[in-house]
Formats: structure tokens, sequence, C-alpha cells
């Protein structure tokens, strides 16, 4: 799929990896429509893109954990460009506690954002997305593979994220509809600043070395890569590749690895 002129669809669009793609989608020719709840910081970049990139794009205020707000993203997409090209479903939070100690609703909020999120942006943009033989993106995790301690919710969100995509893929095998799960390991972005806490507040800084991470910029290279490319599954960093093939065939062993991983990080939940 060449880019030029395609109509690209982001949510959470207004930081991090969401932000960096629109830049990405944007250098090669593509008109976006971005959605985050940061409607301010969402046009500043609007405005931003169009004057770097001579490219269209329109900002929507958007809360995916709303299926309401969902519908009028892609309405709104649908009405100013007349088509949908690609959907990327990147909006996303994370977490940090023990699941003894987390409140429920923390983990029925990653579930409403992370996954719901991904169904409702995707259910309404498939009519479409049908008709131009586009992409659907889901921006998934290493955390979609193998369980992380302290991230219950966020790894629970992302291996449902990952089982819908993978079954929307099939369903889809005969349509010309492409179908892209991507996996980044660590990423350097505010995704650890906001994630909750187990009360459901932001921790407000992050526990990892950020300096050692891949940065937001990389990752959506590769995405962009990948939805030119077409490709089924994007794991990004030896690291996570690592993760992914222990888990398949070392699983008790990497148990040991990951739990040794993380009572090494700042302010451990272990200690």
């Amino acid at each position: 799929m060449k880019l030029n002129d395609k109509v690209v669809v982001i949510t959470g669009a207004s930081s991090g990896i969401g932000k960096s793609l629109a830049h990405e989608f944007a250098k090669r020719g593509a008109n976006l429509v971005l959605g985050a709840r940061q409607y301010v910081t969402l046009c500043e970049i609007a405005q931003s893109i169009e004057q770097q990139y001579g490219v269209q794009v329109i900002a929507v205020q958007c809360d995916v954990s709303v299926e309401e707000q969902c519908a009028q993203l892609i309405n709104q997409a649908r009405l100013t460009f007349k088509k949908i090209d690609v959907l990327v479903n990147n909006a996303g939070i994370s977490m940090r506690a023990l699941f003894k100690d987390a409140d429920v609703a923390v983990l029925k909020q990653l579930m409403d954002v992370n996954f719901w999120g991904t169904v409702y942006s995707t259910k309404y943009a498939l009519p479409e997305i049908l008709k131009t033989k586009g992409s659907i993106v889901g921006v998934s995790s290493i955390a979609g593979y193998k369980g992380l301690p302290g991230r219950s919710g966020y790894s629970a969100s992302k291996f449902a994220m990952n089982g819908f995509l993978d079954a929307l893929r099939v369903e889809n095998l005969h349509t010309g509809v492409h179908v892209l799960t991507a996996c980044p390991g660590f990423t350097a972005s505010n995704i650890r600043n906001t994630a909750l806490d187990k009360s459901g507040k932001q921790q407000g800084e992050s526990t990892l070395e950020e300096d050692k991470m891949m940065s937001a910029d990389e990752v959506a290279k590769i995405i962009v890569d990948g939805v030119e490319n077409r490709s089924r599954t994007l794991i990004m960093t030896g690291q996570g590749k690592l993760t992914v093939a222990l888990s398949k065939f070392i699983p008790g062993i990497l148990d040991g690895l990951v739990y040794k991983t993380f009572a090494k990080e700042k302010n451990s939940l272990f200690k």
C-alpha cells in the first residue's frame, strides 16, 4: 500500500507513539484524522503537521472508552474525506500495582480503553475499510504475549486485543482487508508516567530506564512500514522477540526471568 492521499485514522494521537505515527504517515503523504481526549493539544499537532507536510489533518476529541465518541470519530472521517484507508488503534493506558492491592475498577478502566476502545473504533470503521480494502492496525505490546507482574490489567487487555485482531484477520482472509498486530517492547513515552496505581491515580513518574528504550519515532516508522508492506505481526526489539520465543518453549524459566527483571525496577512492587 502506497500511502500518498490515503486517509488514516489514529486514536491516542496527542502524544507518544500516536503523535509519532501522525508525523510518519503525513511524511508519506497521507491525510489524517486524529483522535484523543486532549483536544487543544491535538489541534496544535494537526496544525503543525499540515504546515510541515502539506497534507489535510482534522482533530476530533475522542475518549475511546466511550462507544458513541468512537462512532463520532469514524463518522467525522467519513464525512470529511469520503473514505477510510487505515485505522490505527493506538490509544492505551497502563497500570502498576500488584493484583492483590489493585482496585478492580483499575483493571476495568484498562479494558475499557485498551480493548473496548479497539473494538468500538474497529466496529464503526470496518464497513469503510472493506470498501477500500485497507488496513486495521492494533498497537499492542509484548505484554500481550507474556503476562507482566504489576501489570495484570494491562497484560489482560493486550492479550484480549491480540485475540480480537487474530480472529478479525482470519474472518477477513478473503475480503482484502489487512490486519496488523504491532507489538513494541518498552518504548520511551509518557505511558508509564500516566500509568494507574492501585487506586486509579496516575503514578507520575517512570520506574524504568527510559533512555535505554526504543523511541516513539522508531516504533512509528516500523509500524508505518508494516502498513505499506501489509505485514501480519510486528514483534519489535530483540528482547521482545526473545520473550515471545521463550514463552513458547520454556515458559517456566521465562517466569523467573521476568520476575527478576521487574524485581529490579525502581521502587519495586516486590520489596
